[in-house]
């Protein structure tokens, strides 16, 4: 059996450059709302957490360091919940 650990260690600068995308797209995302895009601001919305979700998943859960099976695995996960969120608005839609 193959032991395997790799040390997820990043630098403080590193982290602080992570936390201030992360506090530029929740203040951009906090604006989004204030702007009322109309019909687009949930969806605007949606994008700026779901790539806030891929920051954190990517640096600070170290899947960026992780096999690539892993990294699929998570994929399809969200995959798999972006296609359940349409459907239910394309449910909602047509009521």
């Amino acid at each position: 059996m193959e032991d395997h650990h790799d040390n997820h260690i990043t630098s403080y600068a590193q982290n602080f450059k992570v936390l201030f995308v992360l506090l530029l797209l929740t203040i951009s995302t906090i604006l989004v709302v204030k702007l009322d895009l109309g019909i687009y601001t949930l969806a605007m919305a949606l994008f700026l957490a779901s790539v806030k979700t891929t920051i954190v998943l990517t640096y600070f859960m170290h899947l960026k360091g992780e096999k690539l099976i892993l990294r699929l695995m998570v994929g399809g996960v969200f995959l798999l919940f972006a296609i359940i969120v349409i459907i239910t608005f394309i449910d909602y839609y047509f009521r």
